[in-house]
């Protein structure tokens, strides 16, 4: 999946569940929020992924019962989707063909001779 998140834009959660979590981690799926950072993020626990803070909410130090230690972590890119406006205008850019895309294959086709 690309990311193609900024500073700024408006996204929209599509995942709040967390598995093996039993503290509220704040987004609501359908909800509406805008980024305020956006960037690799390295979790010694979870790894590395591309993440994004919120301007809705503040994680605060993660150091509860069950926190790592981490201090707003953000979370991962791919709870999100960009908020879209117009719907078909965003599904029309996906026909234009882009410049770095690679080139169709040349089929070649035997032509029938004549009997």
């Amino acid at each position: 999946m690309s990311y193609d998140f900024h500073v700024g834009q408006k996204v929209v959660c599509i995942n709040d569940t967390f598995k093996h979590v039993s503290i509220d981690q704040l987004i609501r799926k359908g909800t509406i929020y805008t980024i305020r950072w956006v960037g690799e993020y390295t979790h010694y626990v979870d790894g590395t992924f591309i993440g994004v803070k919120l301007e809705e909410i503040h994680r605060g130090n993660d150091d509860g019962p069950e926190g790592y230690g981490a201090a707003d972590m953000p979370y991962r890119a791919s709870r999100f989707r960009p908020l879209v406006k117009d719907k078909i205008a965003s599904l029309r850019k996906l026909l234009v063909p882009t410049p770095d895309a690679p080139a169709e294959p040349k089929v070649k086709t035997k032509k029938k001779e004549k009997v």
